[in-house]
C-alpha cells in the first residue's frame, strides 16, 4: 500500500505535528502562572505528557500543584483565556518551524493534488497567524478550527465534521496525530490512524492496535509506504 496513491483524504492535527508551536503553549502557561505568583517547574516533556492526555488532566494537574490557585481563580476557562493571549503574543514574535519531514509530505500532497484538512484545537486567529508564518500550510485546502465544533478531542466531533464537509463518498482516509487525546478522536472515525510521537509512553502503547501505526517523526515515515 502506498499512501499517496491509495488514500484520497489526509487529516492532520497542527500544533506539534505540522508545526513546532507546542513549546509556545508551554511557555505561555509558565508566564500565565508566573503573573499570578506561581512557578511551574515542569520540563517541556513533562508538560507534553500531561497536556496531551486531555484538557481535564492539564487543568487538574495545575490545580493540584497549586491548590491556592484554585481558591483564587477556580474558573479554568478564564486562566486559559489569559494563557491564550500570552500565546498569541509569543506566536506573533516567534519564528514558526515546520516539524521534521512535514515539508516533503505537504509538497507531495500539493504536487499530486490530494485533498487534505487540518483539524486543530487552536482558534482561527491562532491558525491564521501560523499559516502567515509558514506559507506552505496554504497548500492545505481545508481547516477545522476550535470555532467549528463544540466538543474538543478526544471527542471525534471535529474529525467527523471535517470528513462530512470535505471528503467525498468512497474516499479512503488517513489521519495523523501527535497526542493521545487526538489519537482517541481519530480512532472513532473511518480513518487509518498514524501516531507521530518520539516518546515511548505506556498509555499510548496500551491503545496501539494493528490499525494504528506509530512513528517517532514525520521524517521516519517509510518511503515505500508514502510513495
Amino acid at each position: 500500500m502506498r499512501w499517496l496513491k491509495d488514500f484520497q483524504f489526509f487529516l492532520f492535527d497542527m500544533d506539534g505535528l505540522l508545526v513546532n508551536t507546542e513549546i509556545l503553549h508551554y511557555q505561555a502557561y509558565i508566564e500565565m502562572l508566573h503573573r499570578r505568583g506561581y512557578k511551574l517547574e515542569w520540563t517541556f516533556l513533562k508538560y507534553l505528557e500531561i497536556a496531551h492526555l486531555d484538557d481535564d488532566n492539564l487543568r487538574n494537574s495545575i490545580y493540584m500543584l497549586f491548590p491556592k490557585l484554585f481558591e483564587d481563580e477556580p474558573n479554568w476557562n478564564f486562566l486559559r483565556g489569559v494563557k491564550n493571549k500570552i500565546y498569541l503574543q509569543l506566536l506573533a514574535s516567534s519564528k514558526v518551524e515546520l516539524m521534521e519531514g512535514v515539508e516533503d509530505l505537504l509538497k507531495k500532497l500539493n504536487e499530486k493534488k490530494i485533498n487534505s484538512c487540518v483539524v486543530t484545537n487552536s482558534s482561527k486567529q491562532m491558525t491564521d497567524l501560523i499559516i502567515a508564518k509558514q506559507p506552505l500550510l496554504k497548500t492545505i485546502p481545508h481547516y477545522i478550527t476550535r470555532e467549528d465544533y463544540i466538543h474538543p478531542k478526544p471527542d471525534p466531533e471535529c474529525y467527523l465534521r471535517a470528513i462530512e464537509l470535505y471528503s467525498k463518498k468512497g474516499d479512503r482516509i488517513i489521519g495523523f496525530e501527535d497526542s493521545l487525546r487526538g489519537l482517541k478522536a481519530l480512532m472513532k472515525t473511518p480513518s487509518i490512524c498514524i501516531l507521530i510521537d518520539p516518546k515511548q509512553d505506556p498509555d499510548k502503547e496500551a491503545i496501539m492496535t494493528k490499525d494504528v501505526l506509530h512513528f517517532k517523526s514525520m521524517k521516519d515515515l517509510p518511503k515505500d509506504k508514502l510513495f
